[in-house]
């Protein structure tokens, strides 16, 4: 698995060297063209647009998501902002509904939506959402989570693309975050994601114009939506699973790594384990469903299926889990235990320095965390590898969906680093904590009868392990300040 997972890492990073060395940029590869106004048809001339704003209880961004999509830059009467609430909390509901009326009375062509349900959870509320009768006047859709803020020119630089180029369903722009700086789990987030969106996802659109939709910060053309089924709540990654049915109708997919789009970092490390889990469980449940179809579709190429199961789903979503915690964590560890049992140095150091040192080159500015990273991933993989069995074998809490917390600008002040005041049982992870003590246990024992340094890695893990498990990691956010 690790010479698997290698070759993987250094077949992406081979695409992203071509694609920068022979500035492969999306105009070279797609047609894009500038909007302007008809001389004749003015703004008539302009696609009509819808825009969607899912939320859920989100009072601390509600006010700021909002503001950002009803200043990007179209004709009025081309656009549509459809905000679908399904707050359960009558206070956040209001506010959103005032800040909905503020913006209509300022001649903003905005609605306001809610449901008697929230079934399907996004899913569903983005579906409903396509069913009132003005989206039938729309040619695309562009989503935005609530703690999105698109630039004025985000339409300018997506629509074109489409307009242009008939067979692209979606053009994908890049997260960036505003609070990376707030503690160190957020610098290490956001180290991980910036491997995603620079490698992963830039490898996907520039080879087989192929990657998992993020769920916002995207363009899709409705036509291929609708085409492809519109939005199924069957997993908790409803746009992975969009996403792979338009690719199984023959349409394609741009990513431009350039567009940036801020965002927020989840800082409480409750937050940051329950978007893991959904985002380790979901793909592995969707791999389940959707391997079959893959294989079976006429509409996409041998090799193209092959990147879908091989590096998209089983090298990514599933090996990378399972390789992290297992051969890191378990067996290595053991092979102290067991002198009669090696592992070549080539397995145990040459191969993963090179692996962390070419996703390090997502985020450069932060390579000197580079160890802590490592570390905190490995402590991070129990989660995923739990969610990762959930999934494929879809029981548990293979259905879970928990949204994200997010502060906006409003309680930055209200942060305190993570501190033992709160209820013990929910800060300890009893299983992080087993782990921990059985590095611990394998590197007092490498370090009394062992014959190698393999300690120093060994203790230094079972550090992190303990840290994760008693919850001393990111941010504490008082329970007052976020909505039930």
């Amino acid at each position: 698995m690790s010479v698997m997972f290698f070759v993987e890492v250094m077949y992406m990073g081979i695409v992203v060297l071509y694609v920068k060395l022979f500035k492969r940029k999306p105009e070279k590869i797609y047609k894009w063209e500038a909007m302007e106004d008809d001389v004749e048809c003015g703004s008539a001339s302009y696609p009509m647009v819808l825009v969607q704003i899912p939320m859920y209880n989100e009072k601390e961004v509600c006010e700021q998501s909002i503001a950002a999509a009803c200043k990007i830059s179209w004709p009025s009467n081309r656009i549509m902002i459809q905000v679908l609430d399904d707050s359960t909390d009558p206070a956040s509901k209001e506010l959103v509904k005032r800040e909905c009326d503020r913006w209509s009375k300022e001649g903003v062509n905005i609605t306001f939506e809610i449901r008697d349900n929230r079934n399907g959870y996004k899913a569903g509320a983005l579906r409903e959402g396509m069913k009132h009768s003005y989206v039938k006047q729309c040619d695309y859709v562009a989503i935005f989570d609530a703690d999105f803020q698109p630039d004025p020119d985000f339409l300018h630089r997506t629509v074109p693309f489409l307009i242009h180029n008939p067979k692209l369903a979606l053009v994908q722009g890049r997260w960036e975050f505003v609070n990376a700086g707030q503690c160190m789990m957020t610098r290490l987030q956001e180290m991980s994601l910036s491997y995603h969106f620079t490698i992963e996802q830039q490898v996907g659109s520039s080879t087989f114009a192929f990657f998992g939709f993020n769920g916002t910060a995207g363009v899709w053309r409705i036509s291929a939506l609708n085409e492809s089924g519109g939005w199924n709540d069957q997993t908790t990654v409803e746009d992975m699973d969009l996403a792979v049915r338009a690719t199984l109708r023959g349409w394609k997919f741009l990513y431009i790594d350039d567009l940036k789009v801020k965002s927020e970092l989840p800082c409480s490390f409750k937050a940051l384990r329950n978007q893991q889990h959904r985002w380790t469980c979901g793909p592995a449940n969707l791999f389940r469903k959707m391997a079959v179809q893959i294989i079976r579709s006429e509409n996409v190429s041998l090799w193209k299926k092959w990147y879908m199961l091989y590096s998209f789903f089983f090298m990514r979503k599933i090996v990378a889990h399972i390789l992290t915690f297992c051969f890191y964590c378990v067996i290595l560890p053991a092979t102290v235990l067991f002198p009669e049992v090696t592992v070549p140095k080539w397995a145990a150091f040459y191969l993963p320095s090179l692996i962390t040192l070419l996703i390090a080159i997502g985020r450069l500015r932060s390579i000197h965390l580079l160890a802590f990273w490592v570390l905190f991933e490995n402590a991070m993989s129990l989660l995923r590898a739990k969610a990762l069995v959930m999934g494929l074998l879809e029981t548990g809490r293979v259905q879970e969906w928990v949204v994200t917390e997010k502060l906006g600008d409003t309680l930055k002040t209200k942060l305190i680093p993570q501190v033992p005041n709160v209820r013990f049982r929910e800060r300890v992870h009893l299983l992080e904590l087993l782990v921990g003590v059985y590095l611990l246990f394998c590197g007092i024992y490498d370090i009394v009868y062992g014959k190698n340094t393999l300690y120093v890695y060994l203790l230094f893990q079972s550090v992190a392990f303990f840290v994760v498990g008693f919850g001393f990691v990111g941010k504490y956010v008082p329970a007052s300040s976020y909505l039930a």
